[in-house]
This record gives C-alpha cells, structure tokens and sequence, in this order.
C-alpha cells in the first residue's frame, strides 16, 4: 500500500516539476526560506489560530520535504525520510509561542529553525542516496541527523510538559513522540525498504520506556524544563546504543559514554527537584 501511494505522489511530483531546472541545493534553500516565513507568520494571525497555524506549517513541511526529496522516494521512506523535517517544524512552531513577546528572541530563534531545517533537508536527502548506494558522507548524516532528532524530541517534550496535563495524557503524547522519532532513527542506520525485525522490537520497547518514564516523572516535583531534559537525556542514551546495536557496533566504551549523559543529567536533575513545595 505504502508503496502504491508513493508511486502515486512520485509521478504527479515529476509530472509538476518536470520543467523546473533549479538544482536541488537551490530547492532546498527556496524551501527552507519558505518555510521560515510561515513560522514568522505565526506572530502576525491571531493568537486563537497559532496552533491550527502551526498543524498547517508541518503539514506544509512534509509536503515540502517530499518535493524536494521526491526523486528517490519510494515506499516506506515516506514514513521514514518525512517524519523528522514534519516534527521538527512541529516542535519549533509549538516552542515559538513559549518565548517572550518580542521579535529581539524570536528573529533569532526563526534563523536557527532555517540552519536545522536545512540540515535535516541535507541529512534527509543523503540518506534517500545512501538507501540505493554507497555515500560517503553517510557517517556525517548519522551524527547531524542524531543531533537534530535530539533537539526535536527535546522541545516536544518541552512542550508537552508546559502545558501541565495530566500523567496519562503526557505519557500518551511523549509516546506517540517517541515512537516516531525512535522509528526513524533507527531505520536510518540500516536503509531498508523492508523494517527488520530488530527495528520494530527496539521501536516498540523503547517507546514504553519513554512511556512509562513520562508517567512517573509527571508526579515528580521538578521544573517542567527539568524533566523535559532528564527524559530527553534518557532518549539520547536509549537510542545512541539502539542505533550502534543495529548496525553490529555496541562497544563497552559506547554504553559507559552513554550512560555517564544520563547520569549526569539524572545528578541535575535531582539537585534541582524542589522537594519542598
């Protein structure tokens, strides 16, 4: 099925495009620019359709996103290659309407998302080449694409916290995060049309652990931010081994760095627990 309705999107995208001569660094940028400017936009429309604003910024960037990769796209790279331009859009827009009223903080923060947008269009696009053959800078992808994950799942996480829902609502939501992002992560060491059985049981139970860790720590008594940090932490170690695991390459010295990260975090985390209310 996923295969049907790449072919599909595939032909009406090179039928669209046929005729346009720009190369696809040139797309990239003509995206990215496009792109900031629907997140600055979000400071112009009233603040009771921000977020509707904001769904239509990621929906708009995983079309954008699919455009610009469209060459090689193919069957489950739609899930795979889209998800993390789509929610990083999503995560930046959300964070937006946490910084302070004024353009001096936001200007900034808008130059940053076209930098990261960039990247993940550049991350994204080598592994679409990688997926049909040998790359070089594959290795170099791994690493900004890990880093930018990271930071997606960092400000969501964010985000969800801030709204101070309750724990079952905030694991629900980090869950269906996680799962996504998790998802890609891993597929993208291994580039597989078809998902190994490997990726779908780390996938899977990573997830509730990430699940069951924001239910907990939505009792805890720390700051939003705090515990946006420590989960987020938790995530980076989790899937920085899942990912060396699947390709064969889980070290003594790769789990101890890992897990001094989350410990760490886990030292600052507790030191600044407000333990009394």
């Amino acid at each position: 099925m996923l295969q049907k309705i790449g072919r599909f999107f595939k032909f009406r995208f090179i039928r669209f495009t046929r005729r346009l001569e720009l190369s696809k660094r040139q797309q990239f940028v003509l995206g990215t620019l496009l792109l900031t400017t629907t997140l600055l936009l979000t400071q112009i429309v009233p603040s009771d359709y921000r977020y509707a604003f904001v769904i239509f910024l990621s929906m708009l960037t995983f079309f954008v996103s699919a455009f610009c990769l469209r060459e090689d796209l193919n069957g489950i790279e739609w899930v795979t290659l889209l998800t993390l331009p789509t929610l990083y859009s999503m995560a930046v827009g959300l964070f937006y309407f946490l910084l302070p009223v004024r353009w001096l903080t936001r200007i900034p923060v808008a130059t940053l998302y076209a930098l990261g947008l960039y990247a993940i269009l550049l991350t994204e696009n080598i592994y679409n080449v990688a997926a049909n053959r040998t790359i070089a800078l594959l290795r170099a992808a791994h690493s900004i694409g890990f880093l930018l994950t990271f930071v997606t799942y960092f400000l969501l996480v964010q985000t969800v916290l801030a709204f101070r829902f309750g724990p079952i609502t905030n694991a629900l939501l980090v869950g269906l995060v996680s799962g996504l992002l998790i998802f890609q992560s891993l597929w993208s060491m291994d580039l597989e049309q078809s998902i190994s059985r490997r990726v779908r049981v780390i996938t899977i139970v990573l997830t509730v652990v990430c699940i069951e860790l924001a239910f907990v720590l939505s009792f805890w008594p720390s700051q939003p931010m705090m515990t946006a940090l420590f989960i987020s932490s938790v995530f980076y170690s989790l899937v920085g081994m899942s990912q060396q695991y699947v390709v064969d390459k889980m070290y003594k010295k790769t789990v101890i760095e890992f897990f001094v990260v989350s410990f760490v975090v886990f030292c600052i985390f507790v030191a600044t627990t407000q333990w009394r209310g």
